[in-house]
């Protein structure tokens, strides 16, 4: 299911606010399933609207990407600056 779904994030990511994201990649950790894709596009995700993510977002967002071991040190740089 969440293979047929993936697309739907992956063409509205610029769409989405810092809790859709945060709330995306969280779905897809809890259920312990790992798109490459997605992941690789919230990696990408400006700087400056990493900073729109409250604490709560932000934790929810690294702990996805450690959940389905999906390396990031890009983002993980971004988020502690």
């Amino acid at each position: 299911l969440f293979d047929k779904v993936t697309n739907i994030p992956l063409s509205r990511l610029r769409q989405f606010n810092s809790q859709e994201i945060a709330n995306t990649v969280w779905a897809f950790a809890t259920v312990g399933h790992s798109s490459p894709d997605l992941f690789d596009k919230v990696t990408n995700i400006p700087l400056s609207r990493l900073r729109q993510f409250n604490s709560q977002e932000i934790a929810n967002t690294v702990w996805a990407f450690a959940t389905v071991g999906h390396s990031s040190p890009d983002l993980f740089d971004k988020v502690t600056n």
